[in-house]
């Protein structure tokens, strides 16, 4: 077990092919500031350069895993000029789709509260287990202020439906009714919570690891695209290139071979 610790985040590698990153301001609920975007920023660099990387959790410590935005930086934030606002949001907006476009799967492990900021992160991760009993809230409607920066990441996940409520009511909503809305995939037992996230880890990690890079990739391409002659080449194109290559090759041998794959 490799645990790098910095000023925001405990970073932990049970093994080569799993990390974990853990909010790790439990004093303020993890909520963020901007120590939180700039870390989160560089973990997340650092595990899309990572070839032995299979899956990454992302979870909070304390009883929340994030609160939104830390009152001291939004206090330093009223100060803020246009330029140095807009400064600021594009660091947010680059750390959230750092995140959602890390190769790898993310599987986010929630409880407590998630609200306001910590709602995009939640929508930038692949796999959402939620702890029953957990509040969700996106709201930044009573400050007078918008989801903007997680907006897009937010839409995708929750639906444009729900956002259409919960953008303006800035409501609170439990895990149950999240998962009914099929923003979270799994809503478990508190105490269940960490077995159901080692359970998805072990799934991802004994599937092709590049056949999994390759499913993440294809998602994020395919949603919302026409069905028209580009996308059938590409998708096409795709599946040759999987069939053709080693791991594919290795995977379909094992299959009839009625062995295991190698990357296992």
């Amino acid at each position: 077990m490799n645990t790098t610790t910095t000023a925001t985040l405990e970073i932990r590698r049970p093994s080569p092919q799993i990390a974990e990153v853990w909010l790790n301001r439990p004093e303020v609920r993890n909520a963020f500031n901007d120590g939180v975007v700039a870390e989160l920023t560089a973990a997340f660099a650092a595990f899309a350069a990572d070839e032995a990387l299979r899956v990454v959790v992302l979870g909070g410590r304390g009883k929340a895993f994030c609160a939104g935005a830390d009152l001291g930086w939004m206090r330093a934030m009223a100060g803020y000029s246009w330029d140095e606002n807009q400064a600021d949001a594009a660091r947010l907006a680059e750390m959230l789709w750092t995140v959602w476009r890390c190769p790898v799967p993310v599987v986010g492990r929630l409880h407590g509260d998630c609200y306001a900021g910590g709602v995009g992160l939640a929508a930038v991760c692949d796999i959402l287990v939620a702890a029953e009993g957990m509040q969700f809230c996106l709201s930044e409607a009573r400050l007078g202020l918008l989801p903007a920066t997680i907006g897009p990441y937010v839409v995708r996940a929750l639906g444009e439906q729900a956002s259409r409520r919960y953008f303006v009511t800035a409501e609170r909503f439990s895990a149950a009714q999240a998962k009914a809305l099929g923003f979270v995939h799994e809503c478990v037992a508190p105490e269940a919570l960490d077995a159901k996230v080692a359970e998805l880890v072990a799934t991802i990690a004994a599937n092709g690891p590049q056949a999994v890079r390759a499913c993440k990739r294809l998602v994020q391409d395919l949603a919302g695209r026409e069905i028209d002659a580009a996308l059938r080449a590409d998708t096409a194109r795709r599946i040759a290139d999987a069939r053709a290559g080693s791991e594919g090759r290795e995977g379909v041998s094992a299959f009839l071979g009625k062995r295991d794959p190698a990357w296992r």
